[in-house]
């Protein structure tokens, strides 16, 4: 008679690490390492780096006027903000820039809402894109002078026609990429038409979208500011595009560097501050971009 044995039973441990927080990790590193974990100090460092480059290379040009240092253009820069006119400038062509975005993303929501719900709405958007993005927006300045007249009608024509399409296109794409399975969901509660684009596709497409209006920023802000200087002063009051021509006409290279520079500090500020802001509390909270 055999005895059937149990096989021993080997006792498991289950070896688990301590639970650091990473703020004890983080405090391990050097202090430079540390630093350099920052994007905000890595950019300056960038940033720095670009303006003794720009520096250098106006000593060895050694021409004020065709190229001034980086120093007599902060001087000039902060000359312009105590005045004031700088200032009066930049709020002059942010006051246009708006209503023209604003309006031009209500108008790319139409198109796009419509080309989802219905096959003459998608026949539509894909040929209005397909004429319309090609063609510059500042192309349109001519006739925009002709239909609104010299005031920020014009501006904000051209500002729409460069916001719209890019919006329109990516938006578009963002929603063709929706799965299948989340539009049936909506379906399956109901949703149709315009909720079913509010509460399913627009959430789903929200880094397209996004992409899209950075795309549509950046475009709107240089058509304004080549508009303004093209176009001169709107309404009486010129704006940040004007303030650039004006003082080349008059040889004031330093200040038109510092217009210059003020168009790139306000898109980094839009850019590092607004987009990142509202991807921060989106995409990135709900965990669909890294």
């Amino acid at each position: 008679m055999s005895l059937l044995l149990d096989p021993p039973i080997r006792q498991e441990i289950e070896y688990r690490a301590a639970d650091v927080p990473a703020a004890v990790v983080a405090r391990a590193l050097p202090w430079n390492a540390r630093l350099w974990q920052h994007g905000a100090v890595r950019k300056s460092v960038i940033l720095l780096a670009l303006a003794l480059l720009w520096e250098g290379a106006a000593r060895w040009q050694g021409n004020d006027l065709l190229l001034p240092s980086f120093w007599q253009t902060a001087q000039a820069f902060v000359s312009g903000i105590a005045s004031g006119e700088l200032l009066e400038r930049v709020q002059a062509s942010l006051s246009v820039l708006l209503r023209g975005y604003v309006a031009g993303i209500a108008a790319a929501f139409v198109l796009t809402a419509l080309a989802v719900s219905t096959r003459i709405g998608r026949d539509v958007l894909e040929t209005l894109v397909a004429m319309f993005n090609p063609l510059p927006a500042i192309a349109l300045l001519p006739l925009a002078l002709l239909w609104f007249g010299l005031g920020n009608g014009s501006l904000v024509f051209v500002i729409v026609h460069a916001v719209l399409w890019p919006l329109a296109l990516g938006t578009y794409a963002g929603f063709q990429g929706v799965p299948e399975t989340l539009r049936m969901a909506g379906r399956n509660y109901g949703l149709r038409g315009l909720p079913l684009v509010v509460y399913i596709l627009v959430p789903a497409a929200l880094p397209s979208i996004l992409s899209g209006l950075k795309i549509g920023w950046a475009f709107a802000w240089r058509t304004l500011i080549a508009a303004e200087l093209v176009f001169g002063v709107s309404s009486g009051k010129g704006g940040l595009g004007w303030y650039i021509f004006q003082n080349r006409n008059e040889l004031y290279t330093d200040k038109v560097f510092a217009g210059l520079a003020t168009v790139i500090l306000i898109g980094l500020l839009v850019e590092n501050l607004a987009f990142r802001a509202l991807e921060r509390v989106t995409v990135r909270r709900w965990g669909m971009l890294r």
